[in-house]
């Protein structure tokens, strides 16, 4: 299975690849006053207006360092309606990909109280890296705002 590989501050993480529509270079956001913490604004994709989310902000409290390697990678995720929706994802450092079997994941023992987005882990050498779930990351509140935005068209 293949994986990108990111980080947030000095870890890194993995999102499926299958899930990812497209890694953009970081570019200009449409600020979204009030929004959910983590949603950070809108980007438009194909001439889309698309959710962002700072998956950095929202794990560590701090905001993705605007540097050369930070993209926004657009993923598809499941809508109640079963309608894939997307979203995009501010992540830092992203400049490489992994091949992994899933089977080589394990949970890591720490999951009651953890956010659910943090999957299992597997190592890359001395490196213990960490599945993200791009799908959890969207709190009730942030899938409640989202699904009300689909049904106004946007």
């Amino acid at each position: 299975m293949l994986f990108l590989a990111f980080s947030m501050g000095t870890d890194r993480y993995l999102l499926d690849a299958h899930q990812i529509e497209e890694v953009l270079p970081y570019i200009e956001v449409k600020a979204l006053p009030g929004a959910p913490t983590g949603v950070v604004g809108l980007v438009s994709y194909d001439g889309i207006p698309i959710p962002l989310i700072d998956v950095t902000l929202l794990a560590l409290g701090r905001p993705s360092e605007p540097r050369l390697s930070t993209r926004i990678v657009v993923t598809r995720y499941p809508a109640r309606d079963g309608e894939p929706r997307l979203l995009g994802l501010i992540a830092e450092r992203v400049t490489d990909t992994l091949e992994r079997d899933p089977a080589d994941f394990a949970p890591f023992g720490l999951e009651p109280g953890t956010p659910t987005y943090l999957g299992p882990v597997t190592s890359d050498g001395a490196e213990i890296i960490q599945w993200v779930k791009a799908e959890a990351l969207l709190s009730e509140e942030i899938r409640t705002a989202l699904l009300r935005q689909a049904e106004m068209g946007g």
